[in-house]
């Protein structure tokens, strides 16, 4: 990473451990046998570390986990899936881990919650009460021109990890050599900011190695993207980019590339290129459709106009609801994109700060940490990793203390060496969540 070591990124996170959490997970606190409760409602990369590292810090704290699935399938490395070289039940993981460390593990769909009489309700028919909740849904879809309830048997978007990233596989496996396939990107913000173009890329892959004559085509509402220098120049590397052969078309929202409706029959997408519409007929559509907060967010009065979850950076307590903390991609999280470890290091932080509220304790300044890996091929890694903390001076933005990217023209075992780190790294967080 240029400007950020890698031994230097784990010198500092492990300082922003001790910073954010020591006070509160020293050891656990005696509170009698009338237990304080934690209801957390999602059990993602950002629900399920907070239940975990409540019980730990405080066994005296009864947390219960509510999700509506039994398994959790993990974004990070879905898009493996869908290129055809890693199976999907390697990114399915259980709660076991998190019964073994006391939370009370429920699935059930969260209907309601009731702010003033701090409960939650299931469609089971259940109501747990509450003394602090942490709401953690990850994202739900905004509304798209075409893309009713039929054509999402047709056009798939994987973009939350499952079924459907087993189906767009077997839609590019059936593609004919020669077709396009048609990448749709939303404008920010959105779940995993690099995430389509680590897509792009491993379809990439596949379709130089099993359909040479097709191209893909990135049809990308915004003018610019994450590590897109990084990006451009392995694509220039293994995929042509820049040459009349290039496997991979970007076509930026500035240049025509937003998308302004689908039509699933014609299998067709249309941009607004300088006010006409312009067509893109694709073998095969993946379409993300513009993310706001999971629905039961709305439900309970959590988000703003543009659909996301206000939040004090501090401790991730809602602006709108005192009592309820709103952590991972739902948030507001003033300037830390959607990610899985920027989710996991929140998660991290509301704990601490819960812990402390109930021991009647006043909660730390935090700080936060992310790290993001990207394949461009099985063999072809980059990165990017940040520090942030929180300033009392701004606190609608998290402050940088430091960030890298890989470095620029790093030679091929540098970036095998990372695909290595991505491995390692996806392990590493997986323990964490669910160990």
């Amino acid at each position: 990473m240029t400007n950020l070591t890698r031994r230097s990124f784990i010198k500092l996170t492990g300082g922003v451990a001790a910073i954010g959490l020591t006070s509160s997970f020293a050891a656990p606190s005696i509170a009698g046998d009338a237990k304080q409760k934690v209801v957390v409602v999602g059990g993602g990369y950002a629900g399920a570390v907070a239940a975990k590292y409540i019980r730990m810090a405080d066994q005296n704290i009864h947390v219960t986990l509510i999700e509506k699935d039994a398994s959790y399938y993990s974004g990070p490395l879905s898009n493996w899936v869908i290129a055809g070289f890693r199976d999907l039940s390697v990114q399915k993981w259980e709660y076991d881990g998190l019964k073994k460390h006391g939370v009370e593990v429920v699935i059930d769909t969260v209907t309601g919650i009731d702010a003033a009489a701090k409960t939650v309700a299931t469609v089971g028919g259940k109501s747990f009460p509450y003394d602090r909740l942490v709401v953690a849904p990850g994202i739900d879809f905004k509304e798209f021109p075409g893309y009713d309830a039929a054509a999402q048997k047709k056009i798939f978007h994987a973009w939350k990890a499952g079924p459907e990233t087993v189906e767009l596989h077997k839609q590019l496996a059936a593609m004919k050599d020669g077709d396009s396939f048609i990448l749709v990107v939303p404008a920010d913000p959105y779940r995993c900011p690099p995430g389509p173009y680590e897509r792009a890329s491993l379809v990439a892959h596949y379709l130089k190695k099993n359909k040479p004559k097709s191209k893909l085509v990135i049809l990308d509402a915004k003018p610019k993207f994450s590590k897109q220098g990084l990006f451009q120049e392995g694509w220039t590397k293994l995929y042509g980019f820049g040459t009349d052969n290039s496997i991979i078309k970007w076509v930026s929202g500035a240049e025509g590339g937003k998308a302004v409706r689908i039509d699933a029959n014609k299998m067709a997408v249309y941009t607004d290129n300088n006010g006409f519409e312009e067509e893109h007929i694709g073998g095969v559509i993946n379409l993300i459709p513009p993310n706001m907060a999971g629905s039961i967010a709305k439900v309970a009065g959590l988000t703003n106009e543009g659909g996301w979850c206000p939040v004090h950076l501090n401790t991730f307590e809602s602006k709108v609801h005192k009592g309820i903390f709103v952590i991972g991609d739902a948030s507001v999280s003033g300037g830390m994109p959607k990610s899985g470890y920027a989710a996991n290091s929140q998660a991290k932080v509301v704990a601490a700060a819960i812990v402390a509220q109930l021991n009647g304790k006043e909660p730390g300044e935090p700080s936060y940490v992310n790290t993001c890996y990207s394949m461009l091929s099985p063999d072809y890694g980059i990165s990017v990793a940040a520090v942030w903390k929180f300033d009392p001076a701004d606190p609608d933005k998290v402050k940088e203390i430091t960030s890298g990217v890989s470095a620029a023209n790093a030679p091929d075992h540098v970036r095998k060496q990372e695909a290595l780190y991505n491995e390692s790294w996806y392990q590493s967080i997986m323990s964490d969540t669910f160990g």
